[in-house]
């Protein structure tokens, strides 16, 4: 086993258990919340600020600029100015990089896609669902979200935050088909079975390797 998989994920597809589930079907790391914690530790950065900023995009900032930033390293004088929302990103990305250096894992979000463009071994997948799973998802999971109204809404924010933050770091759409290898509606096969699924066709994409 080789391969890097990254997860773009709807909020409420159920992207997080599948690639938690995958990465215990290839017996490879799993990074979600866990790469904030070594991001946190390995910037200096303390891991509340990791949170607060985590997948949430900004306007205030040009994002030539943090690309700019990012190709001379953290000692270039525009990095000092920069907003703290976009040294969050660029330690995220670095993190990011060292992860698939170490060996195959499984990354959800933060743009792990974009990050790892470069990489011929890297397999990006989207997990999206219809309406309905998704609120049936959001009220099971989270005690507090007592209606179907507060799921679609819960719903609706968290996307939007996440959209925002892809397109204004990234250089592609997010979940749109062809900024993916792979885009899989969880709502029809359920999450063992689009697990199956990923397998077989990661399985796949190793072979061609």
């Amino acid at each position: 086993m080789n391969t890097i998989i990254t997860i773009g994920r709807q909020f409420g597809s159920g992207g997080r258990e599948i690639g938690e589930k995958l990465a215990q079907h290839f017996d490879i790391k799993f990074y979600d919340k866990e790469l904030l914690s070594r991001a946190a530790k390995e910037s200096g950065f303390c891991e509340e600020m990791m949170h607060s900023h985590d997948e949430r995009p900004t306007n205030s900032f040009l994002y030539n600029l943090v690309m700019d930033t990012y190709s001379f390293g953290y000692n270039s004088s525009s990095f000092v100015d920069m907003p703290i929302s976009h040294k969050v990103f660029l330690a995220q990305f670095d993190t990011i990089k060292k992860i698939a250096n170490e060996g195959p894992c499984v990354i959800v979000g933060r743009c792990a896609d974009y990050a790892l463009n470069d990489y011929q071994n890297c397999l990006n997948v989207f997990i999206h669902a219809d309406e309905a799973s998704k609120v049936k998802r959001i009220m099971n999971k989270y005690s507090d979200i007592t209606t179907e109204q507060k799921a679609k809404d819960m719903m609706n924010k968290k996307d939007k935050s996440r959209q925002s933050y892809y397109n204004y770091y990234s250089s592609k759409k997010w979940g749109r088909a062809d900024s993916y290898d792979l885009s899989i509606n969880s709502g029809i096969l359920g999450i063992d079975g689009t697990v199956k699924l990923l397998a077989q066709y990661i399985e796949a994409f190793e072979a061609r390797q």
